[in-house]
């Protein structure tokens, strides 16, 4: 019952109430945005949905215009060279993914699931497979976000996300969701270009 039409019930209250409750935040994001880089505020990107449809995710823009189009964080050499002054808080704070709400509201997203891939990541995908993590919403946080987020491998990350889709429930999202707030508060697994940072730090 859940899995089949409470959680989208749940995602549509739930984003409507934060959207009104966090709107002066936004404003407050989108202003200072405005003022301290040239560009738009928002930050569209083509991303991979339910059964693998596209959908348009929105964040708050947190690199420069010149920020080469649809390439991973992680495979830019430098990624630090292309991310706003206001930018890095809003990373490192997660602010930045808050305009995703929209997304949620809409039905491209739910609040919890994997993180939608982009659409060129097709080692991500090929991977998400075969665990049947393509075949939900995709979520503003998930399993594997409480669990490395950037410093994860793509195998890893995708047998995560299919672990998430195996356990599906409203308790088990409860503690992706708290668990998400305490990652966020200890800026954990937040590594710019950092895709496999755990290995490496195991293999040095």
């Amino acid at each position: 019952m859940y899995r089949n039409g409470l959680k989208r019930v749940l995602d549509f209250i739930l984003s409507l109430a934060g959207l009104i409750l966090l709107s002066p935040v936004l404003l407050i994001i989108a202003l200072i945005i405005k003022l301290t880089s040239p560009g738009p505020v928002f930050f569209k990107q083509k991303r991979v949905g339910k059964n693998k449809t596209y959908f348009n995710i929105l964040k708050f823009r947190t690199m420069r215009t010149d920020t080469p189009k649809d390439t991973p964080t992680h495979l830019l050499a430098n990624p630090d060279q292309y991310i706003t002054p206001i930018g890095k808080v809003l990373r490192k704070t997660s602010l930045d993914e808050l305009p995703q709400i929209i997304n949620i509201l809409k039905g491209d997203m739910s609040i919890i699931g994997p993180r939608p891939a982009l659409w060129n990541q097709y080692d991500l995908i090929e991977e998400r497979d075969r665990y049947g993590a393509n075949d939900i919403l995709p979520g503003l946080t998930g399993w594997a976000q409480i669990n490395g987020r950037d410093e994860l491998e793509i195998d890893v990350k995708a047998r995560l996300d299919g672990e998430y889709v195996e356990r599906i429930s409203f308790l088990f999202d409860c503690k992706c969701f708290f668990g998400t707030i305490t990652s966020v508060l200890k800026h954990e697994g937040v590594v710019e270009g950092g895709t496999g940072e755990l290995k490496k730090e195991v293999q040095s």
